[in-house]
């Protein structure tokens, strides 16, 4: 597929079709990340950490954070 470059006020632009946006999951006011190399433009969602929230919904939207963990029995000079 074959698209022009135009003039958008003081910047230039393209029309990407939906089809390929959503081919691609992008999605209408998405950041995305633009990349040059080796003469090609490329178009990458970021990377997204999770929020605690997000996170959260998960184990039903609690955190059990208390309580004591086994981490094993020691190694080299660790005294516990």
């Amino acid at each position: 597929m074959q698209a022009q470059i135009k003039s958008w006020g003081n910047s230039q632009g393209i029309r990407i079709p939906k089809e390929i946006l959503q081919e691609a999951n992008f999605n209408i006011n998405d950041y995305i990340d633009v990349k040059v190399q080796n003469g090609m433009i490329m178009l990458c969602k970021p990377v997204r950490h999770k929020t605690l929230e997000e996170r959260a919904a998960k184990y039903g939207g609690k955190l059990e954070l208390s309580g004591e963990f086994d981490k094993g029995e020691p190694v080299g000079r660790e005294i516990w």
